[in-house]
């Protein structure tokens, strides 16, 4: 590892993934292959079957033998988008999360599937499945007519992607018995026990917890425009506001159906639609509304910023302290470095947890597969409407 250019701070990082005790109920480990070819891939997508991770004698009995319903109290509900380009991320990220859990059997898994998305939401979910024999999960189909006509140009194309808004809409799109959910991006991993970020109290009736960044410039998030207008910068006055990225949330979607803070954020993407107000995507709408009452969670939960800025994504080094989750955020991704053979140091740190499988004969290229997958028949899933 040490060729690899690793400080002793990521060092030890790895260390941890790859030695310390985790979930007690790993019961097998099965070696073979998941073709994709029975996917509509014809082999493009191949990962490894996940381990099959098993719950301690201490977790929570679950309600029923065989089938785990979205409203078993004993869940921890972690919802996260799933499309064809970010898909080697999400599986890292599932696996990490089972990996280090307590109690894996009790989490359940709330994937966001884009309606056009090139890999019909029939074949993700069969590559998931087929990935992680045992995991609870359910796919929702999002449709994205539901926000195009409310996205603005970005500084960078990918943030204009429909399903980054998918996050807006989670009081709609989960069953109402869902009542709290962890919203996590796709180009992280987990190196904690998710059960501890579940557990953490929303006080003062907040709607949302994360980490916050307050010696962050809070003003570059929005344009001069905005900061110029006589009525706008008000929305503040009663608040300090702080930095936080929406791509690790605690969320109470009691309070926020009640509050209807859906609505609230849609009115600043209109606004925004008429007026340049912000230049990044998705996020700051979330400070409008937000920014300022949000449940302060520790830094060590979302260790952000590993994929550079939006424009280079260029290498950074951990932030100091100790860590439970490492973030991808920025242009850089750890798969798409490592497969170039110019990784970052920290990418090595996502890298125990990547399960794809290269296919050794590339015969169909990108967009031959991407049409194979297309063709095929949705059936049984949750579509979203408004």
């Amino acid at each position: 590892m040490l060729g690899f250019g690793l400080n002793p701070v990521h060092l030890a990082v790895l260390a941890f993934i790859l030695f310390s005790p985790v979930c007690l109920g790993i019961r097998s480990f099965p070696g073979r292959d998941v073709a994709g070819g029975d996917y509509g891939y014809e082999g493009f997508f191949r990962f490894a079957e996940a381990p099959d991770y098993r719950n301690g004698e201490e977790c929570p009995a679950k309600g029923h033998k065989g089938y785990v319903s979205s409203c078993d109290p004993s869940l921890v509900h972690i919802a996260m988008t799933l499309d064809s380009e970010y898909l080697r991320g999400s599986i890292a990220a599932v696996h990490s999360i089972l990996r280090h859990s307590s109690c894996p059997e009790n989490v359940f898994f709330h994937f966001i599937a884009a309606e056009f998305d090139p890999a019909s939401p029939r074949v993700l979910t069969q590559l998931v499945r087929s990935t992680f024999p045992s995991l609870n999960f359910k796919v929702y189909i999002f449709r994205e007519d539901t926000v195009i006509n409310l996205i603005s140009s970005s500084i960078r194309s990918a943030l204009e992607n429909p399903l980054n808004y998918a996050r807006n809409y989670l009081g709609d799109i989960l069953d109402p018995c869902v009542e709290r959910v962890i919203y996590i991006d796709s180009d992280l991993v987990v190196v904690d026990d998710i059960r501890k970020l579940w557990n953490i109290t929303l006080t003062e009736s907040r709607v949302i917890g994360a980490p916050e960044y307050c010696h962050a410039v809070f003003e570059k998030y929005f344009t001069d425009e905005f900061w110029s207008d006589s009525v706008l910068p008000r929305v503040f006055d009663s608040r300090k506001p702080c930095y936080f990225n929406t791509g690790v949330m605690v969320m109470d979607l009691v309070r926020w159906r009640k509050g209807n803070y859906r609505r609230k954020i849609e009115n600043w993407m209109e606004l925004q639609r008429r007026r340049r107000i912000y230049e990044l995507g998705s996020l700051p709408p979330f400070l409008l509304v937000f920014a300022g009452n949000v449940e302060a969670i520790d830094h060590r939960w979302n260790q952000h910023g590993l994929g550079g800025d939006n424009v280079k994504g260029s290498c950074r080094p951990l932030h100091p302290g100790p860590v439970s989750l490492l973030h991808w955020s920025g242009k850089g991704k750890p798969w798409s470095r490592l497969d170039a053979r110019k990784p970052c140091p920290v990418d090595h740190l996502w890298e125990p947890y990547d399960l794809y499988k290269p296919h050794r004969n590339h015969r169909l290229n990108h967009q031959q597969m991407l049409l194979s997958a297309s063709s095929s028949t949705l059936v049984g899933y949750s579509n979203y409407f408004i």
